[in-house]
């Protein structure tokens, strides 16, 4: 699952018993900051409190309070550089609690990161969702081919994670205007009228946080003059990202595009750029 909470909602629904390590203060350089947590069961991990020795001293004692060996709740203060030989430098104390329904009562709910609507289940989008299964994100994958949707997440039976929600519809562009405000789209469907089409409903919502066209400058170009000829605001047209991916990965497979396009997300995701990327004529890429 992305979402680590809705991990622990599962295994404390399943009955499965184990532990919640977080990091309650975090000071100096240190692998992850106060918040983040982790779930421990008895041979099960979930999460990361930014691995290395510290990790392994917190699994030892998350899984000695299983085992009974220690009494809940428990912190311990861990000097990463003279108790730890870690060189980051800084000092965290962690928490350790049984995971029950008060810790989960506890547990923020953390927004997504984005939003997202992808638009098309070729090959570079199928391997565009999969690059995006890990992340806490929402996808809405529409086409209206439904046989082009894989069955499976890895080809052997695994379900699709629930935060990648498959969509076939007649009426691809239309859906354009069912996403919330700020959300992310790529378009790269399988018909160049198509891709022209929702782009152009992109462009005249012109309320989204990114906008991604797959293609090569050549066909950015054709876009954007046909945009202009349209009407369209000139502002939003200039924070279409076209091609997509971030600057420095070449290659064409899908797999490679999938990874270059999921980074561009995740950047543009960043409080910073999201922000700066709804102001008028800003360029977000």
């Amino acid at each position: 699952m992305a979402c680590l909470r809705d991990t622990a909602a599962a295994w404390l629904a399943c009955g499965q018993r184990a532990t919640v390590v977080e990091v309650l203060d975090a000071r100096g350089s240190v692998p992850r900051g106060a918040g983040t947590r982790m779930l421990v069961g008895a041979s099960d991990l979930a999460g990361t409190i930014g691995g290395g020795h510290l990790e392994l001293q917190a699994i030892a004692q998350a899984r000695a309070l299983l085992a009974g060996q220690a009494r809940p709740p428990l912190s311990v203060h861990y000097p990463l550089g003279p108790a730890l030989g870690q060189c980051c430098g800084g000092a965290v104390t962690l928490g350790f609690a049984p995971l029950d329904a008060a810790a989960l009562s506890a547990w923020p709910l953390v927004p997504p990161r984005f939003h997202l609507q992808l638009y098309g289940a070729g090959h570079v989008g199928r391997a565009i969702a999969r690059a995006l299964a890990p992340l806490h994100c929402v996808v809405d994958w529409i086409d209206e081919r439904e046989d082009e949707f894989p069955a499976s997440f890895d080809g052997l039976g695994g379900p699709w994670p629930a935060h990648i929600r498959r969509l076939c519809v007649d009426a691809v562009e239309a859906e354009v205007a069912t996403a919330p405000p700020g959300a992310y789209y790529l378009v790269l469907t399988h018909q160049h009228d198509l891709d022209l089409r929702i782009s152009e409903a992109i462009l005249r919502r012109g309320d989204f946080g990114f906008f991604g066209l797959i293609g090569s400058k050549t066909k950015r170009n054709r876009f954007v003059h046909r945009f202009e000829q349209r009407g369209i605001d000139p502002a939003a047209i200039a924070r279409m990202a076209c091609p997509i991916g971030i600057d420095g990965i070449s290659g064409k497979e899908p797999e490679v595009i999938a990874v270059a396009v999921a980074a561009q997300l995740v950047r543009a995701s960043d409080p910073g750029r999201a922000h700066a990327a709804l102001r008028p004529g800003a360029v977000a890429v």
